[in-house]
């Protein structure tokens, strides 16, 4: 087992990819909080100023790079610049990503690869882009923010799935490369459930209505909270809100059943009241302006996660789950005995 140590976030020049709004934007803050010199890529230039308008009002250290990931050497020149400046690249963080909401038989086969262009050939290429820089670093992690839907694929959402299955698919090839050469960098999915960000307002809609994620909310910041713990502690896999783990266990213990829940619910639950043309303001093939912030429109659903502390405590966690394992054990052999003496 290759033995991986990662560096303190203050010791870290961190790359964050689809930082202008959302997730991405809190990682980038928080980062840069916690000591990070941080690199910011995003297609939008003004969203990007903001940020690093922010970072550098509390103190932190920050540049931007405008950049659309479904070119490779855009993408290159994230490294590129991020080495000039800051010398090197500790920690890799992929999110950019686009959706289409419609259903599949309404998609054109233009827009369907675009998704594909964006959330799975750009996640590609960023790592091919940054696993060269880490190796010469000799440590790092590259962490993919995919999504829960990785695991589970949600009506309304066939190009986005697609891309975040494939994803899920790509990293795990990866990774079993580089443990079996020895490669001391940690690869990450970050897979969130359902969060409040500007995704919503900014994806291309079929719908004739602004579409909605399926509630609950959780706010961003957990997801960002989760991408900084991988970039210090070597994390295979990240299920960021107690919804998204009890989808992704229903889905081993029932697809059909996930299958019959979604059709029931899924189709309608992600419409809002709000309408809107297909001729709408998105982001599919070119930024969306004035969505500098993380938060989008939907904070009233927005609810706590409690599992996601556990992964921040593993010791903690695989102790409380031992624990349980052996009272379920004791219990049985307890209920074995009075039977037996029945």
């Amino acid at each position: 087992m290759v033995n991986i140590r990662l560096k303190p976030l203050n010791q870290q020049v961190a790359v964050i990819v689809g930082a202008s709004s959302g997730i991405g934007r809190a990682t980038a803050l928080e980062s840069a909080k916690h000591g990070a010199k941080v690199v910011a890529a995003a297609r939008s230039q003004t969203g990007l100023e903001t940020l690093v308008g922010e970072i550098e009002q509390f103190g932190g250290s920050a540049i931007a790079v405008v950049a659309d990931v479904a070119q490779l050497d855009q993408v290159q020149r994230i490294a590129e610049q991020a080495v000039n400046h800051y010398g090197r690249i500790d920690t890799w963080v992929h999110l950019a990503a686009t959706a289409v909401f419609a259903p599949f038989e309404q998609i054109t086969p233009e827009e369907f690869k675009r998704v594909i262009d964006v959330n799975l050939l750009g996640q590609v290429y960023g790592a091919m882009v940054a696993l060269p820089h880490l190796r010469r670093t000799g440590q790092g992690a590259l962490i993919h923010v995919s999504s829960v839907e990785a695991r589970r694929a949600l009506p309304l959402q066939s190009a986005y799935a697609a891309s975040k299955h494939g994803i899920e698919g790509f990293l795990e090839s990866l990774r079993v490369e580089l443990q079996h050469d020895g490669v001391p960098i940690s690869v990450t999915n970050v897979m969130p459930a359902t969060i409040n960000t500007p995704f919503y307002n900014k994806a291309l809609t079929k719908l004739g209505v602004q579409p909605t994620g399926i509630p609950p909310y959780y706010q961003p910041e957990l997801v960002a909270d989760s991408i900084l713990y991988a970039a210090e502690h070597p994390t295979r896999d990240m299920i960021v809100g107690d919804v998204g783990r009890v989808l992704d266990f229903l889905q081993k213990v029932s697809p059909t059943a996930v299958d019959w829940l979604l059709s029931s619910t899924a189709i309608e639950g992600q419409r809002t009241q709000t309408p809107k043309a297909a001729s709408g303001d998105n982001n599919l093939y070119q930024p969306v302006e004035g969505y500098d912030r993380a938060k989008g429109d939907f904070s009233h659903f927005a609810i706590p996660s409690f599992l996601d502390w556990l992964d921040w405590h593993p010791i903690i966690k695989w102790g409380t789950g031992l624990g349980l394992g052996t009272l379920a054990l004791l219990a049985i052999q307890v209920m074995n005995s009075s039977s037996e003496k029945v």
